[in-house]
């Protein structure tokens, strides 16, 4: 650690000191200032910053500076975590490597967020700043007005930045779990709704972000499971590596389990290369897996040695080898009970469902639904190129009253739909086509009193097969295994009641 500074015996000295001035800290404030007076005096350079992540890790908020010699009050500065061009602080973050430059006028570099000053800055030091567990929550800088290289002071300052963390950890435990006011808050993760169950699944989302256990992703049909699972993967440490989806139930077994595990040249006919499935592409990032209930037992079992050991052995040959791969699983199946009647397991339900996250049904969601209504329609005015859309009270009245089997999917499609249909400039109750589509089957009944009862059983039956086709997203096998039909009655029901795949 000490290899490279000169005087190394009397920099260990002032390193033990700024120590002790860390560990006598009440606040998170004083904790920041601190440690930043501490990057500038043991480096000698004349500035330095120190940046925190916000909850969602998407911004860099400025903690605290530390500029010729004093403390400077830190505006409102917050910068994107996400790294583009030639952005300094973010190419240090999402790479997570010191970044050492001797000489920034040579450099090229982004260093808009330093202090304007003459002589102009020429040295800079940025240290990814982790915890003492290995995450990162933010960034360290250093910058002179001599050229040199300042890596040499890199180990000993990240074991610095590392002990201010857990610091700041013990702060808030002792002040009754209070955060610090100098972080960030996320509103949605980029999800909308702000209805109290949407507010619990932001809660848990943030809870899951820095850790890497497996996530269960549970909730009807179209409540948009895939989008949490994607803001899990955006929001966290994983971000800017890959996000791979997989359906299990699009594809048959032998094909499924080549796909996620992949195969050697000669496993099976037509094997003429090595190729790697989605598990090793998505190393060090994230794979979906969407209706992992559909999954079948045998590969369930491979699976679950995968969530065990972090190993994978693909088709086709006797050898293993590791990934580091997070798993975000999602159903609108009871996977509990399936396990109960053996047709899912028992083992690889407990495994998955580390950490259960439950989305909440569209009718469940209150104001979100007008929340959601007007966020579709604009985004589709924006596609199609026309004006924005007036919603007249009506219309709000129709879609809050709608029970919404579909949920969110449902939603996006009928909000599309009348944003077609709309010749004017306003949205009106007759765009939306929910007359057809009553999920509820007694006021259905009443209103058709004057029916044979021969008519009314058809409609029951058309409005359930509706039912069942949109839950699995037109998919006819899934549909009859649903209602425990053969496939040949379900077509046949289907025609005889005129379901085309236009009313799914």
């Amino acid at each position: 650690m000490f290899q490279h500074i000169s005087q190394p015996l009397l920099y260990a000295e002032r390193l033990l000191a700024h120590y002790t001035l860390l560990g006598k800290s009440q606040d998170a404030a004083s904790l920041f200032s601190e440690l930043a007076a501490a990057l500038v005096r043991l480096t000698d350079c004349q500035l330095s910053q120190v940046y925190l992540l916000d909850d969602t890790h998407t911004r860099l908020q400025l903690a605290a500076q530390w500029l010729d010699g004093r403390r400077v009050a830190e505006a409102d500065c917050s910068l994107s975590a996400d790294y583009a061009d030639q952005q300094l602080l973010q190419y240090s973050l999402c790479q997570n490597r010191v970044l050492a430059i001797e000489d920034l006028l040579s450099s090229p570099f982004d260093t808009s967020f330093l202090p304007e000053r003459s002589p102009v800055w020429r040295s800079l030091l940025c240290l990814p700043w982790q915890d003492s567990r290995g995450r990162t929550q933010g960034v360290l800088l250093c910058a002179g007005r001599r050229s040199g290289s300042l890596e040499h002071f890199a180990d000993s300052l990240q074991s610095l930045g590392s002990f201010a963390l857990t610091q700041h950890q013990l702060i808030s435990r002792l002040r009754g779990g209070q955060v610090d006011s100098s972080r960030l808050r996320s509103a949605d993760y980029g999800l909308t709704g702000d209805s109290p169950a949407m507010r619990s699944v932001y809660q848990l989302i943030g809870k899951v972000l820095d850790n890497p256990v497996s996530v269960l992703l549970t909730g009807e049909t179209g409540t948009g499971k895939e989008l949490v699972a994607r803001a899990i993967h955006d929001h966290g440490v994983r971000r800017n590596k890959p996000f791979v989806v997989q359906n299990c139930a699009s594809l048959p077994e032998s094909l499924l389990e080549s796909e996620l595990f992949g195969y050697r040249k000669g496993a099976f006919s037509g094997a003429d290369r090595d190729r790697e499935g989605l598990l090793d592409a998505a190393n060090g990032g994230t794979l979906f897996l969407d209706e992992i209930g559909d999954m079948p037992l045998t590969l369930q079992a491979k699976l679950l040695r995968v969530l065990q050991e972090g190993e994978v052995r693909p088709l086709g040959s006797t050898q293993t080898h590791k990934v580091d791969v997070r798993i975000i699983a999602a159903t609108h199946r009871d996977l509990l009970g399936m396990a109960r009647l053996g047709q899912f397991r028992e083992d690889l339900y407990y495994r998955l469902a580390n950490f259960p996250i439950g989305l909440p049904a569209l009718r469940e969601r209150g104001d979100d639904i007008l929340m959601l209504a007007r966020s579709f329609a604009d985004k589709a005015c924006a596609y199609l190129q026309r004006d924005l859309l007036r919603w007249s009270p009506e219309a709000l009245k129709c879609l809050r009253g709608y029970a919404f089997p579909g949920n969110v999917r449902e939603l996006k499609g009928l909000v599309e739909r009348a944003v077609l249909l709309c010749e004017g400039g306003e949205l009106l109750p007759e765009h939306f086509n929910l007359g057809t589509s009553a999920t509820t089957l007694p006021p259905l009944l009443a209103d058709n009193g004057a029916l044979s009862f021969r008519e009314c059983m058809e409609q029951v039956e058309r409005q359930l097969l509706l039912q069942s086709l949109r839950r699995n997203n037109g998919n006819q096998t899934h549909t009859a295994k649903e209602l425990g039909l053969p496939r040949r009655t379900l077509l046949y029901r289907m025609e005889r009641l005129r379901i085309s795949s236009a009313d799914v």
